[in-house]
């Protein structure tokens, strides 16, 4: 017979597969799944499907209706006590529901709720236990936390390569590296992400359309790196038909006539301050987190790559290593510049995770404990 700590991780395991069917679909609110148990029997199930729609606790409580007095809520997030702009606050919803235990994964980190919810409900007599599964909760909510928390998106550098590191041979070819299960990941990846970014290089030697090419998928925003705006008029992120905006980021000093042009193409035009003669990548993080932007996917080439760890705006690295070695100092690198000269220098990730993807090894890792 299961004793309630396990009871209490089965039906949490469940919530937040429920939370996770909305992924990508959220922003700029977090993936939020909740059940009603009662005498070991679900009555309801709920997820917040995407920003604007009732939030996971009052769908579930809603489909329970009066049968949920004296049950169990089981939500991944504390629920909320204060209304934003579009959704009314949850924890009225519960208490009025009659529910007798709450069940919550992870506390918010938002600083207008971080608290209150839970205290609002011990203070109505309702049992709150919290902390049931909640790194598997906060790994789901990374993006949200950070955002939230920091006012900055969470950035996840892709990179596919050879097993030597290498992302192109010496005459540019690149095309595939990966076999057709990792670029399939890969685009579920912009799915789940609400903005892609790459530099004007990769535009210029590959002309990405940057778009979603899965079942029922979603565009992310498309932000090009280019400090001398030197993106052509006829490149695909400005003609390819799509639901997501291409915003360029480039520097004050380039020429009003040119900026003129890519506006008149569709573009928008983000102005970002300067480090280097180059876009300041943590300003334009910035910018792009008050917009309320999330997440964001980089798949650059070895220059961007390079300048996102060097900035320190990466979050995560997915790395798709191919059963191939390029051999040869002349072909391309992964992440370009310079070395460190000490190995204590080099970049470590935390964290790490590995799984195969067809033939393909795709490895994760944090670069933060």
């Amino acid at each position: 017979m299961m004793d309630l700590k396990s009871i209490d991780i089965k039906y949490m395991r469940m919530a937040l597969r429920l939370a996770g069917k909305a992924r990508g679909r959220t922003s700029p609110n977090p993936m939020v799944g909740a059940i009603v148990v009662k005498n070991g029997k679900v009555l309801s199930r709920g997820y917040h499907r995407k920003a604007g729609e009732p939030h996971a606790e009052a769908v579930a409580l809603a489909k329970a209706g009066k049968a949920a007095k004296g049950a169990t809520l089981y939500v991944t997030l504390e629920p909320c006590s204060h209304t934003n702009k579009r959704t009314p606050p949850c924890t009225p919803l519960v208490m009025q529901s009659g529910v007798k235990r709450v069940v919550v994964a992870m506390i918010d980190p938002n600083p207008h709720v971080s608290g209150g919810g839970i205290k609002a409900l011990r203070k109505a007599g309702i049992e709150v236990l919290t902390g049931v599964l909640e790194a598997d909760a906060k790994k789901l909510n990374e993006a949200f936390i950070k955002h939230v928390t920091t006012g900055m998106p969470f950035v996840t550098l892709k990179i596919a390569q050879t097993l030597d590191g290498r992302i192109a041979t010496a005459a540019g070819e690149s095309k595939w590296i990966t076999g057709e299960e990792a670029r399939k990941e890969g685009h579920r990846l912009r799915d789940r992400h609400d903005a892609i970014l790459v530099g004007i290089n990769t535009v210029l030697k590959d002309d990405p359309s940057l778009t979603t090419r899965v079942p029922r998928g979603r565009d992310p925003l498309r932000i090009i790196v280019d400090s001398k705006l030197r993106v052509p008029l006829i490149a695909k992120v400005l003609t390819q038909r799509s639901t997501a905006k291409t915003f360029i980021a480039t520097l004050d000093s380039m020429p009003k006539d040119r900026l003129d042009k890519l506006l008149d193409a569709g573009a928008e035009i983000l102005i970002v301050k300067e480090k280097s003669g180059q876009v300041d990548l943590k300003h334009l993080m910035r910018m792009l987190g008050s917009f309320g932007i999330t997440s964001i996917l980089i798949e650059g080439g070895s220059t961007v790559n390079a300048s996102a760890l060097r900035s320190g705006i990466v979050d995560k690295v997915v790395v798709f290593a191919a059963p191939l070695l390029m051999t040869g100092a002349d072909s391309l690198c992964s992440i370009g510049g310079k070395s460190p000269a000490r190995l204590s220098n080099a970049v470590r990730l935390h964290r790490v995770t590995s799984q195969w993807v067809g033939q393909d090894l795709m490895v994760e890792g944090y670069l933060r404990p």
